[in-house]
């Protein structure tokens, strides 16, 4: 069994007291941050109705006061572009709302996305679900056994991600119950979970999640969501050198977003800060043509010119792929495959 380093966390049940304590007003949050309210901040406040606002306030902590351009904030504020309806963007951008049972998604031959929860910790306005009909896939032991079944009865699976809203979401015992049955199924193999939480409340590594994983016969990856150099804090790096003693993988993806990460030297020093705390670049996504999002749109010719860029200012495994997702295709599609060939 790996080794587990001890978590300076005030108790395991800190996270869920954050989780509860978060900001849901653009005022609250612009004036925490001592940002004034021009005319076009205050147009955005209702934008909160197409999509809620939702801010933990250890990630508020990390942005810059009096700076309304920070990139962290710009991730989660409201904006009035939420109201432009954008040609070419969509509800279901990556075609994806329907499963095969309720919160099961079979996208890819040999490995199944299960939404373990619909909520997150944070709203980032970018979310390629924030239209998802989650109350049709709700996160519950019914749905679970349901895709548990599923997958058992599919031998060409060798791998499950969790995904949601976000999965970790789920309490431990929670965690325990689905990886336990995962345990029991032959053909799996390994269990991916992509989770912003890590990032934005680095409390919600226990103990005993980092000793569950140590534990477990499968092969675990973590998939963080980082963006942004400034993201990254003692509490995060903490937390995954907990996960990396217990055997976990460390990736993180990325999305390519407009004001927040677009040049090449904000990518490297996120690159940078990933590689120190032991977390692998994996992805770099162009934005999903999500509706309410286009003003963070990124070119494809641009996206690929920052990470022509980015080549030369990092070592060559820390530049993550750039990729966007098609719905329907049975892969994402890789969009700098001749900029790593020359």
């Amino acid at each position: 069994m790996a080794h587990i380093v001890t978590l300076n966390t005030p108790s395991r049940e800190d996270w869920l007291l954050q989780l509860a304590d978060v900001i849901t007003s653009p005022d609250e949050l612009l004036r925490l941050l001592n940002v004034d309210a021009d005319e076009n901040l205050l147009a955005g406040r209702d934008a909160r109705k197409l999509f809620a606002l939702r801010v933990p306030r250890a990630f508020a902590a990390r942005m810059e006061k009096g700076n309304p351009h920070d990139p962290l904030l710009r991730q989660v504020l409201t904006s009035q572009e939420e109201f432009v309806a954008a040609p070419g963007f969509s509800t279901d951008p990556l075609d994806e709302q329907h499963s095969v049972v309720p919160g099961l998604l079979h996208k890819y031959r040999n490995r199944a996305l299960l939404l373990v929860k619909g909520g997150c910790a944070v709203n980032c306005r970018y979310c390629f679900r924030r239209h998802f009909p989650y109350s049709d896939n709700q996160g519950n032991k019914r749905n679970w056994q349901a895709a548990i079944d599923y997958i058992s009865q599919h031998p060409e699976l060798d791998e499950i991600i969790f995904s949601g809203g976000d999965p970790l979401m789920a309490k431990d015992h929670e965690i325990d119950w689905l990886v336990t049955q995962l345990e029991s199924i032959p053909h799996i193999k390994r269990l991916r979970i992509h989770s912003r939480l890590p990032v934005v409340i680095p409390a919600r590594i226990t103990e005993a999640l980092t000793a569950r994983f140590a534990r477990s016969t499968l092969q675990i990856l973590l998939v963080n969501h980082i963006n942004h150099a400034n993201e990254i804090d003692d509490a995060f790096r903490q937390a995954m050198t907990a996960l990396r003693q217990a055997g976990v993988t460390l990736l993180n993806q990325s999305v390519l977003l407009r004001g927040v990460n677009d040049n090449a030297h904000t990518l490297a020093d996120l690159s940078n800060a990933l590689f120190d705390a032991g977390v692998m670049p994996y992805y770099l996504h162009v934005l999903d043509k999500v509706q309410g999002a286009a003003h963070f749109m990124v070119s494809d010719d641009e996206a690929r010119e920052i990470v022509r860029e980015l080549l030369t200012l990092v070592s060559g495994y820390m530049v993550p792929r750039l990729a966007r997702e098609i719905g329907g295709e049975p892969s994402k599609t890789p969009l700098d495959l001749q900029l790593r060939q020359q």
